[in-house]
């Protein structure tokens, strides 16, 4: 009972007055530390909205400017495929946000531990001695993260591309912060972490060389067949369904070596990524189709076989 006489006691000296100067004291600057928080919150998340979209377009716009092979060369050249650097707007833009929004939520809760007086000074040396622990305990993680980071902003590989880790050559299914997720050949799928990963072959980006030996007859004139592989090269260039692959004309540089029965022919092919293979196989199929109908001979098979026994 006396604690309850001493609560109405209490109750009945409280004012209107007193309300309102109590209200007007920590209460209204915790909620006008909150406000001006979300208040620079929103300003800087629509800054790298406007910030991102001005990226894409001015992307879109130097893409949108150039020719139509030479786009494809240059996209191809430097790996920077509309596609693949809107992408990659669209995530480090994404991580920005994060990181904004965790530093203005860690400084609007400082100011209202520091309305409310609570020292600040043994906060913030636990919070130094545990980033240290912490430090020393997840040296793997952190590592994983910034080496993420700088494989994201340096553009060194996408979703799709197939790279060579040193350990492991596969398509890239997933890119994360900490680790990348590969597909090799066999189907099986790997899990790099990013802060392992020491050196990248990108096998994806820029372009692909296709070299096409072609071994004609000893016996043959070529001044007759190097002329008719060239306007096969040349019809494949203009062929709708090869002309977007092929970065430039397929070139025939000539004989690259001669033996006792053959001579062989080198035609050098520049594509975009990873089509210099199906290519080397049109080009091929061409020639022979080429040769049936002129009657151009292929190298004589030696009975024995090719070690000659």
């Amino acid at each position: 009972m006396p604690e309850a006489v001493a609560f109405l006691k209490a109750l009945s000296k409280v004012t209107p007055h007193g309300v309102w100067d109590w209200f007007i004291g920590k209460p209204l600057s915790v909620v006008i530390t909150i406000v001006v928080a979300l208040a620079v919150r929103w300003a800087l998340i629509r800054s790298i909205g406007r910030i991102v979209d001005q990226t894409i377009a001015k992307t879109e716009a130097r893409r949108s400017a150039e020719p139509g092979r030479a786009r494809r060369a240059l996209a191809q050249a430097t790996g920077t495929a509309h596609e693949r650097r809107r992408q990659r707007t669209l995530t480090m833009g994404s991580l920005l946000r994060s990181v904004i929004t965790l530093l203005v939520l860690l400084i609007a809760l400082l100011y209202v531990l520091d309305i409310f007086k609570v020292s600040l000074a043994p906060i913030l040396a636990s919070a130094g001695v545990g980033g240290v622990a912490l430090g020393f305990g997840a040296q793997s993680l952190v590592r994983d993260f910034l080496s993420g980071i700088f494989m994201i902003l340096e553009d060194q590989y996408g979703v799709g591309d197939v790279i060579d880790t040193g350990t492991t050559v596969g398509t890239v299914e997933e890119v994360t912060l900490r680790v990348t997720r590969l597909r090799d050949g066999q189907g099986v799928v790997w899990y790099v972490r990013n802060g392992e990963i020491m050196r990248i072959g990108n096998k994806s980006q820029g372009s692909a060389n296709a070299t096409i030996d072609i071994p004609v007859s000893y016996a043959e004139n070529l001044d007759r067949v190097i002329p008719l592989i060239r306007e096969v090269v040349h019809q494949l260039d203009e062929s709708p369904e090869w002309h977007d692959i092929l970065l430039e004309e397929p070139q025939v540089v000539g004989v690259e070596s001669i033996t006792g029965s053959a001579v062989t022919i080198r035609v050098v092919v520049k594509t975009v990524a990873e089509q210099q293979y199906g290519i080397s196989r049109e080009i091929r199929e061409r020639v022979k189709a080429a040769f049936d109908a002129h009657g151009v001979q292929a190298p004589p098979i030696s009975p024995y076989g090719p070690t000659g026994a």
